[in-house]
């Protein structure tokens, strides 16, 4: 990406860079390296003919970040999004603004829980699944579509419920 802006910036600058020679101090140390590159992909190859012109008068030094200290600083800086941005898109007027939380009360979880005593199924997910359970045969137990299902892990606990 570096390469690329070096390309879009000579573009732009090309009057101001035309026969003179020029310095382009870098902290991505590839940008050297990408004009001496044997075998470039196709995006490389263009970017190295559109910077041919510029062969002997620039120079690409690199910098490490930690160095030059204002690395990216400037592309990283987020601007807003207003009219006097060139990048403003305009919002749309009925955006959502917030979410709804509904609380659960304990009286519901502790309902499902006691249902699941009354159900021979649930009963014995509720037993297998405990951390402490002794009796992997339980499992045998269960209706042939609770116990293939279980047997392909689709049952967890999360907070002692199924």
């Amino acid at each position: 990406m570096e390469f690329l802006c070096l390309v879009l910036a000579l573009e732009k600058l090309h009057y101001y860079f035309d026969g003179t020679v020029f310095e382009v101090i870098t902290d991505s140390n590839a940008v050297k390296y990408l004009l001496n590159m044997k075998t470039p992909n196709r995006h490389m190859l263009r970017w190295q003919i559109a910077i041919q012109e510029y062969r002997g008068n620039i120079t690409i030094f690199h910098k490490s970040g930690n160095i030059h200290k204002n690395a990216d600083g400037l592309s990283r800086w987020a601007l807003a999004n207003t009219p006097d941005n060139s990048a403003w898109v305009p919002q749309e007027e009925n955006h959502i603004e917030g979410i709804c939380v509904t609380d659960i009360g304990t009286e519901f979880f502790n309902q499902v829980k006691e249902s699941y005593k009354i159900d021979k199924n649930g009963h014995i997910l509720m037993q297998l699944l405990m951390k402490d359970c002794k009796d992997p045969s339980l499992s045998s137990k269960l209706d042939e579509t609770w116990e293939k299902a279980y047997d392909e892990g689709r049952f967890h606990l999360l907070d002692g419920n199924l």
